[in-house]
């Protein structure tokens, strides 16, 4: 009776300590996959901050011409503030498309931890 008792706590013991091993190793997976999801949420942010930056360069710079242009209307060089006023506006729209598009890699960070 006290060998099956203990070969019963035997198995048991290994049992528990085979699922213990195993949830062990899905522990190990989640942290890895965790990590390769931050790691891509990372690079994407960075893509996008990078983007964002020459978006608003752009446009910055696209505006001050339309101000320029602006300013010369009425005066001796009224056509090259026309041409200023054209090229101006369409640099700064431009720029503004660009910085609107550098928002889609944040939708991309957030969409790889929701694949699971």
């Amino acid at each position: 009776m006290k060998y099956c008792l203990a070969a019963c706590f035997a198995v048991c013991s290994m049992v528990a300590l085979a699922q213990e091993t195993q949830n062990v190793e899905d522990l190990k997976k989640e942290i890895l996959q965790l990590r390769e999801d931050v790691d891509l949420i990372q690079m994407n942010l960075a893509e996008g901050e990078t983007k964002f930056k020459r978006g608003i360069v752009v446009a910055t710079i696209g505006y001050c011409v339309t101000i320029a242009g602006g300013l010369m209307l009425g005066r001796s060089q009224d056509d090259l503030g026309k041409v200023l006023l054209v090229s101006g506006g369409a640099t700064g729209i431009t720029g503004t498309v660009m910085m609107v598009d550098a928002f889609k890699y944040l939708g991309r960070a957030g969409k790889s931890s929701q694949r699971h």
